[in-house]
């Protein structure tokens, strides 16, 4: 009895030793982590954290708003616009005054340029003459004569391109007809009225004035391409091979060719005849 009554005094001691090492060891355990608990409350990066995430909540709150607000305007609209509300004899509806847009207005001051133009081509009234360069000495230059070129190709009409770097005669054909010595490129006649440069032809093109204009002229097929130049309206004289000289068998002495141009060139007998 006295050995049992030892063991179970050693047993309750033990075990109050254990329960205070434990309640310790937790006392302890909770006062080292509790320091850090704190410091990561404190910490900037926990709060800015938490700031983002509230703004982030207050922006989404603001979209939802938005979306409410613009769902009540149209469903304001849609019963402003329904049948029971038009046949309302009281509700009058505000008159609407239309005004020409600046397109409309830009289209009717080309027309009457056009149609008054005072500046003539003779010979020309039933085709586009366009006098332009293919030499790129100049980009803006070459850049307006190319985009001109285009425009009237996506119309797919025939175009009478006088290209003055070709043809130093076509040159002064043009200052003849404008009276001044010193010419921008390109310049355009159409039935012989002068139009007028590169910047008129764009804005034309854009407002749908030239298509009207050109209405009346015949189309191509897609992709046409002219078999004898290429498109390039020009072709070696066949009466000197584009050498500019000929052989004259009775005084035997090469004489200059009269048939082609200062570059042994003539217009091409196929596209432009």
């Amino acid at each position: 009895m006295a050995e049992m009554e030892d063991s179970k005094a050693k047993s309750s001691s033990g075990s109050l030793f254990f329960n205070r090492s434990f309640t310790m060891n937790s006392t302890a355990a909770a006062e080292s982590n509790s320091p850090k608990f704190h410091l990561l409350l404190s910490s900037p990066s926990s709060l800015n954290r938490a700031a983002s995430i509230s703004r982030f909540y207050n922006s989404f709150d603001s979209v939802k708003g938005k979306v409410k607000k613009l769902c009540n305007l149209f469903e304001s609209a849609k019963s402003s616009s329904s049948p029971s509300n038009l046949a309302s004899p009281k509700e009058t509806s505000p008159k609407v005054v239309l005004r020409p847009s600046k397109s409309i207005a830009y289209s009717s001051s080309f027309s009457l340029s056009f149609n008054n133009s005072s500046i003539r081509l003779p010979g020309t009234e039933d085709r586009i003459v366009v006098y332009l360069t293919s030499l790129r000495g100049i980009r803006r230059t070459y850049e307006d004569c190319y985009a001109v070129k285009m425009i009237f190709r996506g119309f797919r009409v025939w175009v009478d391109e006088r290209d003055i770097s070709m043809d130093a005669a076509y040159k002064k054909e043009l200052q003849s007809v404008l009276k001044e010595k010193t010419v921008s490129l390109p310049q355009v006649f159409i039935k012989g009225k002068y139009v007028g440069g590169a910047d008129v032809i764009k804005s034309m093109f854009e407002v749908g004035e030239l298509a009207k204009i050109l209405d009346g002229f015949p189309r191509r097929q897609p992709g046409f391409v002219c078999q004898g130049c290429g498109d390039v309206r020009f072709v070696p004289c066949w009466n000197c091979s584009g050498s500019r000289k000929v052989f004259d068998e009775d005084e035997e002495l090469p004489k200059k060719c009269l048939e082609c141009n200062e570059n042994g060139l003539i217009r091409c007998p196929d596209c432009c005849s």
